[in-house]
């Protein structure tokens, strides 16, 4: 039995699933992917929807997108009835995504996603996106920071993917680790192909989601420093990386000692609740 063709026969509107669709759309507006922004564009249409499902894009929901790119992404989220707010910083995009996002309601912001004042987000926020693998981690600090997103499920680098979800003591553990506990939990939806991106990148990409706990107070500022500065040089000990951060030698041999913690411990298999008894003793936090 046959089934009726879903593709619509105007290649401008087909989906933008297949590198041919792609190169076809770069190539009428007169652009190539730049590599110093890291645009891979994701055009695999199975893991499009797995992305935007994971995330919670659903009717009325309010989404943040870093990095639309050609606006595949922001289309399935948007479809789903989301309210997306979407942040690019390259111009040379505007034609195409007032192409590809026509009659859906999509606010593009244009500029840096570093300058964007996250704490004006809506209660509620959900951050759903393809980040650029560049500026990964200073944008997964400032999702954590803001109090109206309450979780964001990124397409980041694997190595990226298995450090947020490490646990003290496993060799991914380390400052990033650390600081997604403090704020909530991370779990990991699926590994992402090279073969799902146009043009492929060089690494292996993973989903993950950040569940953000608003009801925790949030960390202290010179809580997440002393957490830092701790875990700085993760193969060192606990011991030399506080010493290389100025604390005095006598003192952390005292802390260390009443927190039942060996002199020559590594950092890397600290518990949180071990560091904050740390930061307790060395006069840090309350």
């Amino acid at each position: 039995m046959s089934h009726p063709d879903p593709t619509p026969r105007d290649p401008a509107l087909a989906p933008l699933y297949s590198p041919a669709r792609v190169r076809e759309l770069l190539t009428r507006h007169g652009l190539k992917p730049t590599k110093s922004l890291g645009q891979n564009f994701l055009i695999d249409g199975n893991i499009l929807r797995a992305i935007a499902e994971a995330g919670g894009a659903e009717s009325g929901v309010p989404v943040l997108e870093i990095g639309p790119g050609l606006g595949v992404l922001t289309q399935e989220i948007a479809r789903r009835g989301a309210q997306v707010t979407t942040l690019e910083k390259d111009e040379r995009l505007r034609p195409v995504l007032s192409e590809t996002l026509d009659g859906l309601d999509v606010q593009i912001i244009w500029g840096d996603a570093l300058d964007f004042d996250y704490a004006s987000l809506p209660a509620g926020t959900r951050v759903i996106a393809n980040l650029p693998y560049y500026i990964t981690g200073l944008l997964l600090s400032r999702f954590m920071r803001s109090p109206g997103i309450v979780s964001a499920t990124v397409l980041v680098q694997k190595e990226v993917a298995q450090r947020l979800a490490a646990k003290p003591g496993s060799d991914n553990y380390g400052f990033l680790s650390a600081i997604a506990s403090l704020y909530g939990t991370v779990r990991h939806v699926r590994d992402v192909p090279k073969g799902a991106f146009f043009p492929a990148p060089d690494v292996t990409s993973s989903v993950v989601r950040l569940d953000f706990d608003r009801t925790r107070p949030a960390p202290q500022p010179e809580f997440l420093h002393f957490v830092e500065t701790a875990l700085h040089h993760r193969r060192k000990t606990l011991r030399n990386n506080l010493r290389l951060g100025g604390f005095e030698g006598a003192a952390i041999d005292e802390a260390l000692a009443s927190g039942g913690l060996r002199a020559d411990v590594r950092a890397e298999d600290v518990a949180l609740g071990d560091l904050r008894d740390m930061a307790v003793k060395l006069g840090v936090v309350r």
